[in-house]
C-alpha cells in the first residue's frame, strides 16, 4: 500500500479507494499466495481477521496500524476465494465486535452476514463497441426507462429468484419488444432485509448474492449493452441501517455516521446518516460511485433520497443549523457537486439522476456554473399533480385545471425525468389504474390518456415494471408480477397500447429532440377548464416536423372541437388511445376513422364602437368577436365587391366616397388557422405535421 493513497483517502480525495481497502488476492514478498486485508478503524485498539480459516478466533490473524491513517493492514497466506470472513475489532471499551468488510466484493446471502473472499478479476467484457460509441450524457436521447426490481420481475415456478445471468436474456428481449431503451435497477448492493427493497445497504461494494456473483452481474450489464440497452443503477449514499455487523459504530465509535443524532439519525427510516464532512467517508462514497461505473460498466446512477441529504431539517422537528444559520447540509451539497464533477470528468457518457422532491435550485446546472451538476432530476411535482388530477371525479376536474398545466410553469428550470416509479404503487397508494376515477372502462381509458400525456410532455420517461399492463394489485417484492393479467382483454389491450406508444416515442424526434426549452413546446389549448381539454405542440430540432397532442380528460364526447393553430396544413392522426384495438370506445369509427385533418383560414374582423357604427351606412357591418358565429363572411365579401365596383366607376364619385367611408371601418383584419377535430371520450390523440406535406 502506498502512503500517498492512504493520505488521499484521509483527505477525501481517493476516488478508487476500493483498490486499496478491503480484501484482495495477492502474493507477498516471500512468494506466498493469499489475501491482503486493509480496513479503516481509527478508534480501534486492535483489529484482526476472523473466519472459517481460523475458526473465527480473535487475536489469531492480527492486522497492523498503517501509520497515523487509521487504516489497519495485513496479509494471510493460503486463503482461497469463497472463504467467509469478518473483522474482529477491539473497541476502546475493550469489547470485541465483529464487522463485515465495508469494501467486500462479495457477501453471504441473508440471513448470513459474513463477507466472502473474492477475486475481482473475474470477467472478460464483450461490450467494447457499445462503450466506445456511448454518447455524451447531455446528448442521451431519447430516454425511455424501465424500472426493475430483479427479485420480482419474474420468478421460477417454485418462487425462487432468477440469477443475474438467467434473467438477462428474457429481460433484454422484453425491454426491446416493449419499446424501452434503458433499464434502471433498484438497488443491488448487498442488503439484509428483503422488505427494504435494497435501500438499506450493508455491503456497498458487494452486488447482492441473492442473484449470483459479481461476475454474473457483469454478464447482465454486458448482455444489455450488446443489445443496445442502457443500464442505470439506483444508488443509496444518503444513509445506512443500524445492523450490528454493518457500518454503525464500526470501531465502537461513530465513524461513518454523524455522532450527534440530530444530524446522524433518520428516525422515520430507522437508519443512520453518513457524516459527509469526514474525508474518509467522502472517499468511501465517491469511490463507490466510481466503482459501479468503472468495474460494472453502468451507464449512470440514480441518486436516492437527495432531499434527505441536502437539508439538515429533513423530516425533523429539531435540527442543528449550518455555519451560516441555514438548514442546508453544506457538506452533503459539496459531496454531490464533487460526485458529479468526477463522473463528468471520468465517465462523460454516464448520467446522474437526482431523486429530489423539493424546489432546491440548480440541481441540473453544471458545477462550474454554481449548480449541483446532475444530468437529470426526477420531476416529482409533475408526477404528484398528474396523479392527483386524474384521481378526481371528472366533474371536479374543471376546478383543479391548474394541477394539469402547472408543470409547464417550471418544465425547463431543470432537465427532468417524468417518473411513474415503484414509490407510486406501494404503501397503500394503490396502483396507477386503481387511482384513476370512474368505472372500469373509464379507469383504463384515463390511464391510456395520461400515458399519452407522459410521452408527449417535455422530459425523459420512466415507468416501473408492471405499469405497462395496469395491474390492480400493489407491487409485492416477494413474488413476481401478475403476468396472468395479460389473459384479460383490458390488461392485454393496455399492454399493446403502451408498446405502441413507446415505439412511437422512440421513433419520433419531435417528442424528444427539444426537451429542455420552449423552442420545442407550444400550448395550443391550456385554458378550457370547462371541458378539461388540453392541446400542445412538440417540435423537432429543425422545426420541420411537429406532434400535436390533444387530451380529452372527461368522458364527454365533443363531435367538433376547434383548435386555433399556430401551424397551417395537414395533421395526420397517428395514435388514438380510444381506438378499439386498445380497449377504447372506437368513437371515431362512426366518422370513418378519419385520419387526415386540415386547417382552414378563419377571418377575424375588428369590433367597432357604437359611435363608429352610427357613421356606417346601411351596407356596413359591425363585427363582435365575442360571438364569432354572427360573422357573415358572404355579406362582407359582397359588400367589398360592391365597393370595388363603385371605386372603378369614375362617373359615380359620390358612391365611391361613401364606399371608402364604409371599408375603412373593416380594416385591419386577422386570419387564423383553425383545426376542427372530433373529440372521443377520455382519450389522448397524437397528430403529426410535416412541413414537406404542406
Amino acid at each position: 500500500m502506498e502512503m500517498n493513497l492512504a493520505y488521499l483517502f484521509n483527505l477525501g480525495k481517493n476516488y478508487m479507494s476500493y483498490n486499496m481497502l478491503g480484501s484482495k488476492p495477492e502474493t507477498n514478498s516471500e512468494g506466498e499466495q493469499g489475501y491482503r486485508f486493509a480496513v479503516w478503524a481509527p478508534n480501534a485498539k486492535k483489529v484482526c481477521v476472523v473466519g472459517d480459516f481460523n475458526e473465527w478466533q480473535e487475536d489469531r490473524n492480527k492486522l497492523e496500524p498503517y501509520g497515523a491513517t487509521g487504516i489497519w493492514i495485513g496479509f494471510i497466506p493460503d486463503l482461497e476465494q469463497w472463504e467467509r470472513y469478518k473483522y474482529g475489532i477491539l473497541t476502546q471499551n475493550d469489547e470485541w465486535i465483529l464487522k463485515a468488510d465495508p469494501f467486500a466484493r462479495h457477501a453471504e446471502t441473508r440471513p448470513g452476514t459474513a463477507s466472502i473472499l473474492y477475486d475481482p478479476d473475474d470477467y472478460t467484457w464483450q461490450d467494447q463497441e457499445y462503450m466506445a460509441n456511448r454518447v455524451d450524457a447531455y446528448e442521451l436521447n431519447p430516454l425511455n426507462i424501465y424500472e426493475v426490481h430483479l427479485g420480482s420481475w419474474r420468478r421460477y415456478e417454485d418462487g425462487s429468484v432468477y440469477n443475474y445471468r438467467d434473467i438477462a436474456e428474457q429481460l433484454a428481449d422484453y425491454v426491446l419488444e416493449m419499446g424501452y431503451n434503458a433499464i434502471e435497477l433498484m438497488p443491488i448492493s448487498e442488503y439484509p432485509l428483503d422488505a427494504s427493497w435494497g435501500y438499506q445497504v450493508t455491503g456497498f461494494y458487494a452486488a447482492t448474492s441473492r442473484y449470483g456473483t459479481p461476475a454474473d452481474l457483469k454478464y447482465f450489464v454486458d448482455h444489455m449493452h450488446q443489445k443496445g440497452i442502457h443500464v442505470f443503477l439506483d444508488w443509496v449514499p444518503a444513509h445506512f441501517p443500524k445492523d450490528a455487523f454493518g457500518l454503525a459504530k464500526f470501531d465502537g465509535e461513530a465513524v461513518y455516521e454523524y455522532a450527534n443524532p440530530l444530524l446522524g439519525e433518520h428516525e422515520d427510516w430507522g437508519t443512520l446518516v453518513f457524516d459527509f464532512s469526514k474525508g474518509e467517508v467522502r472517499s468511501f462514497l465517491l469511490s463507490n460511485a466510481y466503482f459501479w461505473l468503472d468495474e460494472f460498466h453502468f451507464d449512470g446512477l440514480r441518486v436516492d433520497a437527495v432531499s434527505s441529504m441536502i437539508y439538515r431539517d429533513y423530516s425533523r422537528t429539531e435540527y442543528i443549523p449550518n455555519i451560516h444559520g441555514g438548514n442546508e447540509n453544506l457538506e452533503a451539497i459539496s459531496l454531490l457537486q464533487e460526485l458529479n464533477t468526477i463522473v463528468r470528468e471520468n465517465f462523460p457518457g454516464a448520467i446522474t439522476m437526482a431523486e429530489e422532491s423539493t424546489a432546491f435550485p440548480y440541481m441540473t446546472t453544471g458545477v462550474d456554473q454554481g449548480g449541483i451538476g446532475f444530468i437529470f432530476k426526477w420531476n416529482m411535482g409533475w408526477m404528484n399533480d398528474t396523479l392527483y388530477f386524474n384521481s378526481l371525479d371528472h366533474y371536479q376536474r374543471e376546478f383543479h385545471h391548474n394541477a394539469f398545466t402547472f408543470s409547464m410553469v417550471y418544465a425547463f428550470s431543470e432537465r427532468y425525468i417524468l417518473p411513474f416509479s415503484h414509490d407510486e404503487v406501494v404503501h397503500g397508494k394503490g396502483t396507477l389504474i386503481g387511482r384513476m376515477a370512474g368505472d372500469y372502462w373509464r379507469q383504463f381509458a384515463n390511464l391510456r390518456a395520461i400515458y399519452t400525456y407522459q410521452m408527449a410532455h417535455p422530459g425523459a420517461k420512466l415507468n416501473f415494471m408492471g405499469n405497462e399492463f395496469a395491474p390492480f394489485t400493489e407491487w409485492r417484492y416477494y413474488e413476481e408480477l401478475e403476468w396472468f393479467m395479460l389473459e384479460y382483454p383490458a390488461h392485454n389491450e393496455m399492454h399493446k397500447y403502451v408498446k405502441t406508444l413507446n415505439h412511437l416515442y422512440l421513433d419520433t424526434p419531435a417528442l424528444w429532440e427539444e426537451d429542455n426549452d420552449w423552442h420545442g413546446f407550444k400550448w395550443v389549448q391550456a385554458d378550457d377548464s370547462k371541458n378539461s381539454v388540453f392541446a400542445f405542440l412538440r417540435f423537432n430540432l429543425a422545426h420541420d416536423e411537429a406532434i400535436l397532442c390533444v387530451l380529452n380528460m372527461t368522458p364527454g364526447v365533443i363531435p367538433e372541437y376547434t383548435l386555433r393553430m399556430p401551424l397551417a396544413g395537414k395533421f395526420e392522426l397517428i395514435l388514438n388511445s380510444d381506438d378499439e384495438e386498445y380497449g377504447g370506445s372506437n368513437y371515431l369509427g362512426g366518422f370513418g376513422n378519419k385520419r387526415i385533418y386540415e386547417t382552414y383560414e378563419y377571418t377575424i374582423y375588428p369590433e367597432v364602437t357604437d359611435d363608429e357604427s352610427e357613421e356606417l351606412s346601411n351596407n356596413s357591418i359591425k363585427i363582435d368577436l365575442m360571438d364569432e358565429s354572427d360573422v357573415d363572411l358572404e355579406q362582407i365579401s359582397n359588400t367589398n365587391k360592391g365597393v370595388d365596383k363603385a371605386q372603378s366607376d369614375s362617373e359615380d364619385e359620390a358612391l365611391a366616397d361613401i364606399a371608402d367611408d364604409q371599408i375603412v371601418e373593416l380594416e385591419p383584419f386577422e386570419i387564423e388557422h383553425h383545426l376542427d377535430i372530433v373529440m372521443p371520450p377520455l382519450c389522448g390523440m397524437l397528430f403529426k405535421w410535416r412541413k414537406e406535406d404542406q
